[in-house]
């Protein structure tokens, strides 16, 4: 009989998606020894603004916070995308380009406009992601991947969030937003520096018995 008890992780974020998206991979690559959890199972907390021009410093805020709140290892991300002919905009302030109220539609209607004369072979981009484990007692862990891709000509595709519907993957012929989620979360950014984390808690961190 297994009487170990399972490992917590919460995940430092109340974006419904976002959370959904890091608990679907991290289960996927942590197997059944490690309880996931998200902030919104804690009501009562408040998420820290991002205020760094640090992926990895915002990254590192959120989980720390989140670690100092629930008392529990916790794992944040912080993410952007980097549009080349943009000169690598709007990148750490994605979330909060044209306005951190604006509809993500409203900020890709933006963006396509800018890129409105930029041909095909130069709008190249790619999306950076960091991740951030706090436990206590333990030094701040950080990781790093990227997903280079390009920018479409329009919106495509009703999966995913964000700007998900205008990053394009050529070797696969789709936007983010035309793959299923599956699909998306075996090859994307998070799903690159989620499996660089998974890594390295199942060879660091033991289960208690």
């Amino acid at each position: 009989m297994d009487n170990r008890t399972k490992k917590v992780l919460v995940i430092a974020s109340k974006n419904e998606k976002k959370s959904k998206e890091m608990k679907d991979i991290l289960e996927s690559l942590l197997g059944g020894d490690w309880e996931i959890k998200t902030l919104m199972d804690y009501p009562q907390y408040e998420e820290p603004e991002e205020i760094s021009d640090s992926y990895a410093e915002n990254a590192r805020i959120k989980a720390e916070t989140a670690m100092r709140e629930t008392g529990e290892m916790c794992i944040a991300d912080d993410a952007g995308l980097e549009i080349d002919a943009l000169g690598g905009k709007p990148g750490v302030h994605s979330k909060r380009f044209a306005g951190e109220e604006t509809p993500f539609p409203e900020k890709i209607r933006q963006i396509l406009e800018m890129l409105r004369d930029v041909p095909e072979e130069k709008r190249t981009a790619r999306f950076r992601c960091f991740v951030a484990i706090a436990s206590p007692g333990m030094e701040t862990r950080i990781f790093e991947a990227s997903k280079e891709g390009k920018i479409a000509f329009e919106p495509r595709g009703s999966y995913g969030f964000g700007y998900d519907p205008i990053f394009y993957l050529p070797e696969y012929g789709k936007t983010y937003a035309e793959m299923l989620p599956e699909e998306k979360n075996r090859i994307s950014h998070r799903f690159l520096v989620l499996k660089k984390t998974a890594e390295w808690l199942n060879t660091s961190v033991s289960v208690e018995s």
